[in-house]
C-alpha cells in the first residue's frame, strides 16, 4: 500500500512540474493554429498545422512578407491568418493587378512577390491606403479567395497574436516559416 502511495505521489509531482513548464509556454510563447480555408494557397493549405511564436513581436517590430496569426478585427473571437503586406506610415495602391508601395516621402514602387506568389498572380481592386502608426495592411496569398486589407480595413498592431513560425503539419511539409527579401 506504502508503495502504491508513494508511486502516486510521484506520478503527481511529475505532472505538476511538467504543466507548470508546458502551460506558460503553450499560452505565452508559443501556440498551435490550424489553416481553414484557402486564402494562404499556394503557400499555406487547409489543414495544415502551425507553431506561433508570439515572443518576437514583444521584442521587434513585424515585416513586410512575414506571415502573422491575428484577431480578425470584425470578430476578435476568430483567428486569421494572413501576410503582411504594408507597414505603419506607407501608403499602399493596388492599381492594374499590381501592389504599389510608397514610403512617407511619396517614393515607392511595384512590390515584388515573386518569391512566394506565381508571376500570373493579380491582386484584384483599386484602392489607396496611407496607414497610420501601429497599422499593417494583410493580404492572403490566393488573393481572388482572401477576405484581408481590401475589405475590411488595415489591422491594427494589438490584433496581431503572433507570427507564423513553424509548418508542423504535414510532415511531407514540415519546414521553418520566413519572410521573403524583396
Amino acid at each position: 500500500m506504502k508503495n502504491l502511495f508513494l508511486f502516486i505521489l510521484e506520478t503527481s509531482k511529475i505532472v505538476a512540474i511538467a504543466l507548470l513548464i508546458v502551460l506558460p509556454i503553450r499560452y505565452f510563447i508559443f501556440q498551435p493554429f490550424y489553416v481553414k480555408g484557402e486564402s494562404m494557397e499556394p503557400n499555406f493549405s487547409d489543414g495544415d498545422y502551425l507553431i506561433v511564436d508570439e515572443i518576437t513581436y514583444r521584442i521587434k517590430a513585424p515585416e513586410r512578407g512575414e506571415v502573422i496569426i491575428f484577431r480578425y478585427p470584425n470578430d476578435p473571437s476568430q483567428r486569421y491568418i494572413k501576410r503582411i503586406i504594408g507597414l505603419p506610415g506607407e501608403t499602399i495602391g493596388i492599381e492594374g493587378g499590381q501592389i504599389m508601395i510608397y514610403d512617407e516621402n511619396g517614393e515607392g514602387g511595384v512590390l515584388r512577390e515573386l518569391a512566394y506568389l506565381p508571376e500570373s498572380t493579380l491582386t484584384a481592386g483599386n484602392l489607396r491606403v496611407t496607414l497610420e502608426e501601429n497599422e499593417f495592411f494583410v493580404l492572403g496569398d490566393n488573393r481572388m479567395a482572401s477576405a484581408d486589407s481590401r475589405q475590411w480595413g488595415s489591422l491594427s498592431r494589438e490584433s496581431i497574436i503572433g507570427r507564423a513560425l513553424i509548418r508542423a503539419w504535414p510532415p511531407t511539409a514540415f519546414a521553418r516559416i520566413g519572410a521573403p527579401a524583396y
